[in-house]
């Protein structure tokens, strides 16, 4: 476990930006378990491709024209059971963090693993996101 003056500003960067912050596997059940609207899930992370890919790649793509109905993150390292519940909904995908994941009417329609965010530029990623919201959101 991460300490939490550590990993706290992490978190806040994207619950401040309009995501869902989801602590325990209870709270991923209710949200990824629905079977309507689509729902974008970002595995957060302490990691720099996290700090200078990921995060600002989610937030510039929810300014898209079409968005999922809701946001939502886990942090990696820090709330370890709701981790694990959201990547049991990403199989057949193997655990990767920092990881961003779309689900529609609660089927994984879009993923995007760590080694798809390093090395590409936050605006590359959002991008991609931008396509995939275009075609289920």
């Amino acid at each position: 476990m991460y300490p939490a003056e550590l990993t706290m500003p992490m978190s806040k960067d994207l619950t401040d930006n309009g995501f869902q912050g989801l602590e325990t596997p209870e709270q991923v059940d209710e949200i990824l378990s629905q079977q309507e609207g689509t729902v974008l899930v970002v595995v957060n992370s302490v990691c720099g491709c996290a700090a200078a890919n990921a995060r600002p790649a989610a937030k510039m793509a929810l300014e898209n024209e079409k968005k999922p109905t809701k946001a939502v993150t886990v942090f990696a390292g820090v709330d370890k059971d709701a981790v694990n519940k959201a990547r049991e909904y990403m199989l057949p995908y193997p655990a990767s963090s920092p990881s961003i994941a779309l689900f529609k009417d609660g089927k994984l329609v879009h993923f995007i693993e760590r080694h798809n965010i390093e090395g590409r530029s936050a605006e590359m990623i959002s991008a991609n996101l931008k396509m995939a919201f275009d075609r289920y959101c």
